[in-house]
């Protein structure tokens, strides 16, 4: 199998849907020696900034000089992405190999009547295999849907069990209040592991706190209110918490302090399970955690922002945060969202904001809001909305409409799914221009 092969098998894989449940995937892992009963665990669950927080404890332990994995879900610039350690990508040769003997194992199950393993499955298992491999000290997981039956949730061994922002989402399939979704996500709680959540709704905590106390679990809470002296920049932000003074980080947006002190909070447990990080390394580490498409700036004169806010709570987010940095000046939006989210909400909770807005459609197939369909939806709220037939032309759109206002603020935002190729015209605009007028030609 080469890489070409790889790739093209993953998408194949996708005809067998999204299956909750565990039994499959235990199967699997099964078939495979078990790589993920020989790892442990950070496992973050949540519905906004799982990412986000995953970067800052995967960073800072790095940094710290643990050998750490990460797992992520999706990808947005390569697909390779998904797996990492020590911030590294997968190589080819090492996908092909392990994506082989999972395709292998697969294979074998549905030969013998059993059901396919799903995409997600398949992917989850040859990060596994990878990590296992790579001797990794510690993983850090990011669940990909939920939590209790989620395939990431196969694993034994976690050290901390952590629950960023919990709100409405993939409401379908995990359940139609907060407290309902809380309970599925708190199935990541393992039999006397650490437990550290953000500070959440009432109901949210006493679910969580409800799930951890049955299972002999040890609860903290990252209270972001008692961060102290925040400061908040175009490049940078700095904030004071506990006995740590001044921790600068570089990630942008308002909720990242959230993020970061739930990180603190998660480096402290990891400390007191004998996973000690010495406090400059954990300054080094903030100040060098990078994640793209989360209130990433990806160009400038003028400011171009990217940020995968999907969902209502992610909006926002969003909007306060584009409200406190940009009071008073000009933004064109560029819009592309799935049609399982709550697009309306984001809509309304975003839309005063913007001069203009620009629709696109997501390259997820059979979930992709069509840009026509979205532009309809836009239009109750807002009378200024064009439909972009790619990404390439949404871009070239808002740079006509920003023209030389150098305080014009582009923000694309919506699905993951069309941030990387949005983050790659952007970067290399002035390349694919000429490609496009015939004078040149990008290697």
């Amino acid at each position: 199998m080469n890489y070409r092969e790889a790739l093209e098998y993953v998408e194949e894989l996708k005809r067998y849907g999204m299956v909750m449940g565990l039994e499959t995937m235990r199967e699997l892992c099964a078939r495979l020696g078990n790589p993920q009963d020989h790892l442990k665990y950070v496992h973050i669950a949540g519905t906004n900034g799982k990412g986000s927080v995953l970067a800052y404890v995967s960073t800072i332990l790095h940094t710290a000089g643990y050998r750490v994995g990460r797992y992520i879900s999706p990808a947005v610039t390569d697909y390779r992405e998904r797996f990492q350690v020590d911030g590294r990508m997968i190589t080819q040769s090492a996908l092909c190999s392990h994506l082989e003997r999972v395709k292998n194992a697969a294979e074998a199950m549905a030969a013998e009547g059993l059901a396919h393993p799903t995409a997600f499955e398949v992917e989850t298992a040859v990060a596994f295999l990878w990590f296992l491999d790579r001797q990794c000290d510690i993983v850090v997981l990011e669940t990909g849907m939920g939590g209790a039956l989620d395939a990431t949730n196969v694993i034994a061994d976690t050290l901390v069990a952590v629950f960023a922002s919990i709100s409405m989402d993939h409401m379908a399939v995990l359940g139609d209040s907060p407290e309902k979704i809380a309970a599925v996500k708190a199935g990541i709680i393992k039999n006397k592991c650490y437990v550290v959540s953000a500070k959440q709704s009432p109901e949210v905590m006493r679910t969580l706190r409800q799930a951890a106390s049955s299972r002999r679990a040890k609860f903290f809470t990252a209270d972001a209110s008692r961060a102290r002296n925040v400061w908040y920049g175009a490049t940078k932000q700095r904030f004071s918490y506990d006995k740590y003074k001044d921790i600068e980080i570089a990630m942008l947006g308002q909720f990242q302090t959230e993020n970061a002190v739930l990180a603190l909070e998660v480096i402290t447990a990891l400390g007191r399970l004998g996973y000690p990080v010495a406090e400059d390394k954990l300054r080094q580490g903030f100040a060098q955690t990078r994640w793209p498409g989360r209130f990433d700036v990806i160009g400038k004169n003028p400011l171009f922002i990217a940020d995968g806010a999907h969902n209502e709570d992610a909006s926002l987010k969003l909007a306060q945060s584009l409200r406190f940095y940009f009071p008073d000046r000009r933004m064109i939006y560029i819009m592309g969202m799935l049609r399982d989210k709550e697009y309306d909400k984001v809509i309304h909770n975003t839309c005063d904001l913007a001069e203009h807005i620009i629709t696109v459609t997501p390259p997820v197939a059979d979930r992709a809001l069509h840009a026509y369909e979205l532009a309809q939806a836009v239009k109750p709220y807002h009378d200024s909305v064009t439909v972009a037939d790619s990404v390439q032309e949404a871009v070239e759109i808002a740079y006509l409409l920003a023209g030389q206002d150098k305080d014009c603020v582009i923000v694309a935002f919506g699905s993951l799914s069309y941030l990387g190729e949005l983050m790659y015209v952007v970067e290399h605009r002035d390349t694919i221009r000429r490609d496009s007028h015939g004078r040149s030609k990008e290697n």
